[in-house]
């Protein structure tokens, strides 16, 4: 069996930790969608490590890690990232079905971001572009990398088919020499580790051997499930860690959702508990709140139990992680919002039409310090108050608490 870490928010919810924290009970690791432009970010002593297409189990000498075929790689930012570490032989695979993010994928990124009436906020990596080329099958996979004249016909084929973009957009596209140039240089840093991860995944699974699945951003960045058109480009949500890894459904066992004591979001799209004034700088400054990848200030606002609970619903989460509880120290109010006005009406639902509600809240008070606390007994009682209440607002159990960046900073309950 294989259990499932997934971000119930809008991204940035400290995956990351929670990962690295489980990791060392795991043989295997596994990324099963997005690519770098996700960023988890782990504090180990005193040195800060961002990670954005390596899985966190990479931290864990035991650990193998895989990176699956639901990921689009930049494999450049993958070369790059791997310098980071020693010995990643027969430690890190990477599935020779997941696609490549190519120069040109970036440039229509980039360009169609920018002409777009209202821009999504996306991080330019060529995410999008690639996903949406696989989508038409006219994607250029890991595989391809074992066959470069093969690869380059694709390519020369894919250039001549985007030709026209060159004069809608305003840009020059690369030429195919210049890219298989640059895909020579980054060649055979890749092409150890590339592999049949679905294989390795099922042999694991015969052998008894026990399997964690990370995800990138948040479920209401799901493509299918959240915010359209402010969202990710993949499947977000434990469904996703099926198709992206080749693990069959029947194979997820606990599913833990990941959230912040508060909320943020980066780009655009709506975010009912936002707080612009105030309180939301006291929430990003104190949390730090600026993104791993593009160190964009987080739009940052009050916990929203709503989306929570739907988040959860759609993972089936058997339990919920609370991270920065630390941040909301010194606060006099804590507000949730414990439903929506929404037609004049108040509902406990997030309607199709999600931008027209308004959060209806409840205050609880605030509490001194718990940065650094690693038992719940120890914790302020306002503050077990919080927890215990967000635990029954959303019906699940909340089972691990951050209360610093700080890597044992963790109450397990």
């Amino acid at each position: 069996m294989a259990d499932l870490i997934v971000g119930i928010q809008w991204g940035d919810e400290g995956k990351g930790k929670v990962v690295d924290s489980l990791a060392g009970q795991y043989d295997y690791v596994v990324r099963y969608q997005g690519g770098h432009n996700a960023g988890h970010t782990i504090v180990v002593g005193s040195r800060k490590v961002a990670l954005h297409l390596l899985p966190s189990g990479i931290l864990y000498p035991h650990c193998k890690n895989i990176i699956g075929n639901g990921v689009v790689i930049d494999p450049w930012a993958l070369a790059e990232e791997m310098q980071s570490f020693e010995n990643l032989q027969g430690r890190l695979f990477v599935s020779d079905k997941a696609h490549l993010i190519l120069p040109y994928h970036i440039l229509l990124d980039q360009a169609k971001e920018k002409n777009k009436q209202r821009a999504i906020g996306t991080t330019g990596k060529g995410i999008g572009p690639c996903y949406g080329d696989k989508i038409l099958r006219n994607g250029i996979r890991v595989m391809d990398l074992k066959n470069l004249e093969v690869m380059k016909t694709k390519i020369a084929h894919i250039l001549q088919e985007l030709g026209y973009v060159e004069k809608l957009y305003g840009i020059e596209l690369p030429s195919v020499d210049s890219i298989m140039q640059k895909i020579e240089s980054v060649r055979p840093s890749i092409m150890p580790f590339i592999a049949d991860s679905t294989q390795i995944l099922w042999k694991a699974q015969e052998k008894g051997e026990k399997i964690l699945c990370e995800g990138a951003q948040g479920s209401m960045l799901d493509v299918d499930h959240g915010t359209y058109p402010f969202v990710t480009s993949s499947t977000t949500i434990a469904a996703g860690a099926c198709s992206g890894s080749g693990l069959s459904p029947k194979s997820l066992k606990n599913i833990i959702g990941v959230a912040k004591a508060y909320c943020t979001r980066v780009g655009n799209g709506v975010f009912p508990t936002e707080e612009e004034g105030e309180v939301g700088e006291w929430l990003r400054q104190k949390g730090g709140e600026f993104g791993t990848t593009t160190g964009r200030a987080r739009r940052c606002g009050w916990f929203d139990s709503v989306a929570v609970k739907y988040a959860c619903g759609l993972n089936g989460c058997d339990s919920l992680s609370i991270m920065k509880l630390d941040v909301l120290d010194g606060l006099e109010r804590v507000k949730v919002c414990v439903a929506y006005e929404y037609e004049g009406k108040r509902i406990d639902y997030i309607p199709t039409d999600y931008n027209n509600v308004k959060p209806i809240y409840q205050e609880f008070e605030g509490w001194e310090k718990t940065c650094g606390v690693r038992s719940f007994d120890s914790l302020p009682s306002k503050a077990q108050d919080y927890i215990k209440a967000l635990e029954e607002i959303t019906k699940v159990k909340i089972s691990m608490i951050s209360t610093s960046p700080q890597r044992d900073d963790i109450i397990m309950r």
